[in-house]
């Protein structure tokens, strides 16, 4: 059996174990330093499992030992944004907080493949890969799968279409400058160009961009889960079953878009051994700019977070 290791038992990293074992994919180790947590969370999905109809083993724990053979490590730790909260905010807590998480599930699963979920997520992608030592192919942030499942799930809420014949492609970085491509979305087929005008595709594509902040405002105290832990179970799914889906994902662009030593999202084909490749779309000259602008941010962030730990 896969096994699969969550770092994290708050709302997204149960919610990631949850979906992981409904879809049969993985025996799934809960870690988190909150002693009972983990461990009562696991039991309740444990209960759930003959509802769920699956076998997978599902443990929770406080130590890494458990965690030793991981397939694939999946990083949610850290505090969530809170009202009025930006996504950068969170940068010099969760650093330490991945940081310390990546050197030790390293230490008992080398060979794993990470999924980095804690926000700010493209620089925290990075911080695990410079973390770990890993090549870059085993390192990958969890956010565009995300992004274009909300512009996905908003073209459906505005056309009334089954939003199972929609298809959406949002890349860049896991924030305000994230960049939904228009041009290659569609319902079944047909570009939502011809089916939706400008400004309204425009307004769903800034709503995008704002989707996490929208749900931490009507929440007030937390932030969203359900869509980000079955965005990591698609990603988990992906890479077990060897699937070669084309997901965008956070990962190192090394030429790529005119891009080099920066994470984020991009066309990614997720199999066995992680990232397979990146696909390079024919972009406008308006697209490229945006993809560039988002860059250059998350290098900031980068560089900030340098300034912050002693290590990186």
């Amino acid at each position: 059996m896969n096994k699969v290791t969550v770092v994290g038992s708050g709302f997204v990293g149960a919610t990631v174990a949850q979906y992981v074992a409904d879809k049969d994919l993985a025996d799934v180790v809960v870690v988190d330093i909150i002693e009972g947590m983990p461990q009562g969370k696991s039991l309740d999905l444990m209960e759930a499992a003959p509802l769920a109809g699956h076998d997978c083993e599902i443990v929770g724990t406080n130590d890494y030992a458990a965690t030793k053979g991981s397939d694939i490590v999946v990083i949610t730790a850290g505090i969530a944004r809170k009202p009025g909260m930006t996504r950068d905010d969170l940068l010099k807590i969760n650093a330490n907080i991945v940081q310390g998480v990546a050197r030790e599930t390293v230490k008992h699963s080398p060979d794993a493949i990470f999924i980095v979920v804690t926000n700010p997520l493209d620089v925290m992608t990075y911080l695990t890969w410079k973390t770990t030592k890993l090549p870059s192919s085993r390192v990958i942030g969890m956010a565009g799968v995300l992004d274009s499942a909300r512009f996905q799930a908003f073209i459906g809420m505005e056309t009334g279409f089954s939003v199972q014949d929609i298809k959406a492609m949002v890349l860049g970085g896991h924030g305000d400058l994230m960049v939904p491509l228009p041009r290659f979305s569609s319902v079944n087929g047909v570009p939502i160009t011809e089916l939706m005008t400008a400004d309204r595709i425009e307004a769903l594509s800034k709503r995008t961009r704002d989707g996490g902040a929208e749900i931490v405002a009507l929440l007030k105290t937390g932030s969203a889960f359900y869509a980000p832990g079955r965005s990591v179970a698609e990603m988990v799914e992906s890479i077990l079953k060897d699937k070669n889906r084309l997901l965008p994902c956070a990962v190192l662009a090394d030429g790529e878009y005119g891009l080099k030593d920066v994470y984020i999202g991009l066309p990614a084909v997720l199999g066995r051994e992680g990232l397979k490749k990146i696909v390079e779309l024919k972009l406008s000259g308006a697209e490229s700019a945006e993809l560039k602008k988002s860059a250059d941010s998350i290098r900031e962030n980068i560089d900030a977070m340098n300034k912050l730990l002693v290590t990186a």
